[in-house]
């Protein structure tokens, strides 16, 4: 049995990664069956392009001080934004874990996760906001939506997020490379977490410890 790597399992080596023409970074293991997924799509006339792949500890942590701060913009399940300043203690966390993980927890740091979209479907000045309405019926990506459902499993792929569980809000827009995500999943732990956010602090470090186990629970393995 493989053992995978915490530094790979919490964001911090590249050493696992392939940049891509696009500049998009991946796993080297992904890149081969997500250009199949992509070429089989493509004679279904949709254009898969990749909004978001690997990010770094350090990425993720900036995005989740930058809305613990209130300096980016945080959502509430329906779409509304939530002043963060006016929220305290876990009801502070779970509005940004909603969207955004907990540094060193993101499914995002194995390089096996991609947010994309269906390029065919809009103008060339359309910029994709990954919101659900755009994967629905009548959203320019629903078509999309549609044929990653009866697909993507054909080529390892799945949703993670397929639908909100009380964690994650829903993002059918987050593809996942399930051989290799999967065992990934299984090698993290609740512990390899707390030690890792004790080494690493990021933004609410003590609140965020205070409630790691609820937080791994309910945002880290609370997949579809």
């Amino acid at each position: 049995m493989n053992i995978v790597s915490v530094d790979i399992l919490t964001g911090l080596t590249e050493q696992h990664l392939l940049t891509r023409a696009d500049g998009f970074m991946l796993h080297q293991q992904v890149e081969q069956p997500f250009n199949a997924l992509c070429k089989a799509a493509a004679n279904e006339g949709i254009e898969i392009e990749i909004a978001s792949a690997f990010r770094s500890y350090q990425r993720q942590a900036i995005i989740w001080h930058g809305k613990l701060s209130g300096l980016r913009k945080v959502h509430n399940l329906q779409g509304q934004q939530v002043n963060i300043n006016e929220l305290s203690d876990k009801a502070k966390l779970d509005a940004v874990l909603l969207y955004s993980a907990l540094p060193g927890a993101s499914r995002h740091h194995w390089g096996t996760e991609l947010d994309i979209y269906d390029a065919a479907a809009i103008t060339p000045d359309y910029k994709p906001k990954l919101e659900p309405h755009e994967y629905q019926a009548g959203g320019p990506f629903f078509k999309l939506t549609q044929w990653l459902n009866q697909h993507a499993a054909s080529y390892g792929f799945f949703l993670p997020y397929a639908h909100y569980n009380g964690g994650v809000a829903a993002e059918p827009w987050h593809l996942s490379y399930q051989p290799l995500s999967e065992p990934y999943m299984a090698a993290f732990s609740v512990d390899i977490l707390r030690s890792f956010i004790r080494t690493h602090p990021v933004t609410e470090q003590s609140l965020v410890l205070q409630h790691l186990d609820n937080i791994y629970d309910r945002y880290v393995i609370n997949i579809c």
